[in-house]
């Protein structure tokens, strides 16, 4: 029954690379999969495992016992997701996002490629790497008007911010993933991967500012502030808030999402008083209110968050969590690591292959695949990788898709243009890692 399990994941997961190519959502195949996997183990009665990390070995335990403790676990990332996004869509819906573009005064297409990859790199570490590309080239459609450069921008914007988040436990789904997952502590992964991270960024954007699309000055639109006078102080407030979650966890022990269900309490009270507008759950179901729901800001934020996304992770996870408790992944681990006893190797296998297929069911397998304690430095490198190595083609990571879809980027023009400045990137960081990792830490 083996056999059939690994057919049905593998059939999913091919529908889910390929979804541009079917137009089907890739949620709809994830969740598909997740339910069939499940039922396949139900009704023919398999064993299921719990990996026990510390012995490393597997357990057996019940299917209830096991598939209730996998939906906590993703529960724990898709409720923290969701107060990260719904803060996010409360600062747009303030404007706040477009103080950032006030700020850009220089007219040097050489100084604004380093002001779009350090913005780039920040933002994607509080506000995650795929939020931080839509604010970025939402700016950048406004700023500058030749399309050709853009495309410049657009591919350099994308590897920044997939190196920024892969340094911040808040940075990016598969390190927040991760996080949560007690495999790697918030200062350490800070530590460990901040300065591999900062050579991901730094290496290409200096040999891109050395190419003549990026010589001269640009042709710039002028800049207007945040519509509303609340926009920059909404934009401090959410990405302070989301900042202070990690600082939450550290102090209270507790699960990240606390953190962040309390810090969206605290936005969205503050939301509510400058709108000026009273909102109660009841409105948002009530048609007699619809019409105080429609201003509240905390009402609009949830109507605009990804829920598609969440789906697609719950789907996603669920499905990889059925392959660990039956203990494939434990078993290929061990499998892998007589084959290629070089670890190193094998985790920067694994971000070529966030290139090519998705990060979030990759991480979520290694998960179950290596029984390392948490914090292990080889925890880290599997954030810096799977996080950094997306950036190789424009399908590879969340950021890319949306910029793809944002600025209508031609596949073989970023495979053609950019991806080889990616690779170099990465390659770097992974030096500057395994460097640190043994002489250093």
């Amino acid at each position: 029954m083996e056999t059939i399990v690994i057919i049905v994941f593998l059939a999913g997961y091919l529908a889910i690379t390929l979804e541009h190519n079917l137009k089907i959502d890739k949620l709809i195949p994830a969740l598909a999969m997740m339910a069939i996997l499940w039922a396949v183990i139900a009704l023919t009665h398999m064993d299921v495992f719990e990996v026990n990390a510390e012995l490393k070995k597997l357990e057996p335990t019940h299917i209830d016992e096991i598939l209730l403790h996998h939906l906590g676990k993703t529960a724990e990332i898709l409720v923290f997701l969701l107060g990260a996004m719904t803060i996010v869509e409360i600062i747009d819906y303030f404007d706040g996002f477009a103080a950032i573009k006030s700020y850009i005064k220089t007219r040097s297409k050489r100084k604004l490629l380093w002001i779009f990859s350090i913005l780039a790199f920040i933002l994607s570490a509080i506000i995650d790497n795929l939020t931080a590309t839509i604010v970025l080239i939402t700016i950048l459609q406004k700023v500058i008007k030749d399309r050709e450069t853009r495309l410049w921008f657009a591919g350099l914007i994308i590897i920044n911010a997939n190196a920024g988040g892969a340094w911040s436990p808040i940075g990016d789904v598969t390190t927040t993933m991760l996080w949560i997952a007690g495999k790697v502590e918030a200062g350490s992964l800070v530590t460990r991967v901040l300065v591999p991270s900062i050579v991901c960024m730094v290496v290409p954007t200096i040999i891109a500012s050395r190419f003549r699309v990026f010589s001269g000055e640009a042709d710039i639109e002028d800049t207007v502030g945040s519509k509303s006078k609340y926009g920059p102080t909404m934009l401090y407030l959410g990405l302070g808030a989301i900042v202070f979650v990690p600082f939450f966890k550290t102090i209270t022990h507790l699960p990240p999402y606390v953190g962040m269900m309390l810090s969206l309490a605290i936005v969205a009270t503050f939301a509510e008083i400058y709108s000026n507008a009273k909102f109660s759950i009841s409105s948002a179901i009530d048609e007699d209110h619809h019409e105080s729901a429609h201003h509240s800001p905390v009402h609009s934020a949830l109507t605009k968050i990804e829920l598609p996304s969440i789906l697609f992770f719950l789907g996603i996870l669920l499905a990889v969590a059925a392959l660990e408790s039956l203990g494939i992944l434990f078993n290929y681990a061990e499998s892998l690591n007589a084959a290629i006893p070089q670890t190193d190797i094998v985790v920067m296998l694994l971000g070529i292959g966030s290139a090519v297929i998705d990060n979030v069911p990759l991480v979520a397998a290694s998960i179950g695949m290596f029984s390392e304690a948490g914090d292990n430095p080889l925890w880290h490198f599997i954030a810096y990788s799977a996080g950094t190595g997306g950036s190789m083609l424009i399908i590879g990571s969340a950021a890319g898709v949306v910029a793809m879809g944002m600025e209508k980027i031609d596949f073989f023009w970023y495979l053609k243009k950019i991806a080889w400045l990616a690779f170099v990137g990465f390659v770097a960081g992974a030096i500057v890692f395994i460097l640190m990792r043994d002489f250093i830490f």
